[in-house]
């Protein structure tokens, strides 16, 4: 039985590096289908604009249709509090026990993994699949897979480095940043006027 990917963010916007990440997800025949996970309250993260839930999860429903594996899933917003991963992995074993998970990370998640909530508890948990980053050194990023390796985590590289993008900078200029968007993306954020405040 293969495996289902939870590809989860705060998807302010869902942007080409995000899209290129489940594209190649979508393309591993490990991977028999992927969830496509908004988080409702982002525990790491502090912004200067995060657009409405339910923009954040249109913009996630508009890319699934892009990919057969794919399917939106919401449950971070079925609960209150702030959206750990330790807690949502929990919450799928115990709905899905048929099923096993892994969780996708991208190499800045990768950088900071053993600073997440309950951390220990969460590599018992769940396998990971990881990406590299552009403007992370490859020494840097394989010494530290190597030492969540040692700490216990099961952790797959992908042979793919994914392009760094600024959220903040697309948030604050989506015209000059129209080449970070899917097309689709582009038009929706145009057309409901999300993030014009932050226009410069």
């Amino acid at each position: 039985m293969g495996l289902t990917a939870i590809f989860g963010g705060t998807f302010n916007p869902f942007h080409i590096g995000h899209y290129e990440m489940l594209e190649t997800v979508n393309q591993l025949d490990f991977i028999d289908e992927i969830l496509l996970m908004p988080d409702r309250i982002p525990p790491h993260k502090e912004c200067d604009f995060l657009a409405g839930d339910e923009h954040r999860i249109e913009m996630c429903r508009i890319i699934s249709e892009d990919f057969k594996k794919v399917k939106l899933c919401l449950i971070e917003f079925e609960r209150e509090g702030k959206s750990y991963t330790y807690d949502t992995v929990l919450e799928l074993k115990t709905k899905f026990p048929d099923k096993n998970f892994t969780f996708v990370c991208g190499g800045d998640m990768i950088t900071t993994l053993d600073k997440w909530y309950k951390f220990e508890e969460l590599i018992k948990e769940i396998s990971f699949i990881s990406f590299g980053r552009f403007e992370i050194l490859q020494e840097q990023f394989d010494k530290k897979v190597k030492s969540l390796k040692d700490m216990g985590a099961d952790i797959t590289v992908i042979d793919k480095k994914i392009i760094a993008v600024s959220s903040t900078q697309i948030r604050n200029d989506i015209e000059g940043c129209k080449h970070l968007l899917p097309e689709k993306i582009y038009y929706y954020l145009k057309d409901k006027g999300i993030y014009i405040e932050n226009q410069i």
